[in-house]
């Protein structure tokens, strides 16, 4: 492991696992490369990305170009003479040029059993699908969107109750797992590439907060796996009056009927909503300018009655 110098270049919480398992087994970081600072927060001010944040506290020279294509960019990578480069959630394309600077070429960490959703929201994807597993997968990367060969899968289930951030975090410890097991076989040269069938490929769209509307025509569990796999981004909402209100938890409640979108009961512990099969309770909701909330606390300041209809895609 010692042996290998690596670049590694990611941006989020999930790729910040993936360096600090590195760091822990010792690997050689040569530099990091991440998406320019951001406005954040209230206030709008300009905060590193959770990769920068931890190369800085290691000392490590972190690197943040807009873009990849400039030449003056690409020789100071080749400058490092990087055995690897480890990709995780970078956020940037990676042109030929890059990914033919390292000697043993770019892996990435992918969080879905490729070739099953490639693209931007594999997690999302995967639990809006009612799919049983994932995992993460990680591949030689070439100039397609996720299509290079796979090198090493891991599965990982995905549970009743698992929502995107959960199952996020579930990857990313696993994906850091998986980045070191690869690295070692590499080494070793012990890993077999195995080119991914173009039949079994699904795309994984970028999430847009339209499509977070809840559609009560739809059938109930449909609904329930969409406030899974929309929280905490954009939050699966549905509108009554001029207010959104987003919903955080809800459960499907077989055997019950009625017009889709009505209120057909206002429980103790939730709104039941009739939906186009099936019912839908509402267990944890969001106001505007207000925390999540239980339902018996959001429905003392936000009366909601049987027989009323919400508002939705």
């Amino acid at each position: 492991m010692k042996t290998l110098k690596i670049i590694f270049a990611g941006t989020p919480h999930f790729a910040e696992q993936a360096l600090q398992a590195l760091l822990t087994q010792g690997v050689e970081v040569a530099a990091v490369l991440t998406q320019p600072d951001r406005p954040a927060g209230r206030g709008m001010q300009l905060r590193p990305s959770p990769v920068k944040q931890l190369a800085l506290q290691h000392g490590l020279v972190v690197l943040q170009p807009v873009s990849l294509k400039d030449a003056e960019v690409q020789q100071q990578l080749a400058a490092y003479q990087a055995d690897v480069m480890v990709v995780a959630a970078y956020g940037l394309i990676l042109p030929k040029a890059v990914l033919q600077i390292p000697r043993l070429g770019c892996l990435n960490i992918h969080a879905s059993l490729l070739p099953r959703w490639r693209g931007a929201a594999p997690i999302q994807r995967a639990i809006l699908a009612g799919d049983a597993e994932t995992g993460i997968t990680v591949m030689q990367m070439d100039a397609g969107l996720d299509t290079g060969a796979m090198l090493l899968k891991r599965a990982c289930v995905i549970k009743s109750r698992d929502t995107a951030d959960t199952l996020h975090d579930k990857l990313a410890m696993l994906g850091a797992q998986a980045i070191i097991e690869a690295l070692v076989l590499l080494g070793q040269g012990r890993l077999n590439p195995v080119v991914q069938d173009e039949r079994d490929a699904t795309y994984a769209a970028k999430l847009t907060k339209e499509e977070a509307l809840l559609d009560w025509a739809g059938e109930a569990r449909q609904l329930e796996r969409a406030i899974r796999a929309y929280n905490p981004f954009p939050g699966a909402n549905f509108r009554s009056g001029d207010s959104s209100i987003k919903v955080w938890q809800a459960s499907v409640r077989d055997g019950l009927y009625g017009e889709p979108g009505v209120v057909l009961a206002v429980e103790k512990d939730a709104l039941v909503v009739a939906c186009g099969n099936g019912a839908l309770a509402l267990e944890v909701l969001q106001k505007p300018n207000a925390k999540a909330m239980s339902a018996a606390q959001f429905l003392q300041g936000f009366p909601i009655g049987t027989g009323d209809r919400l508002g939705g895609g």
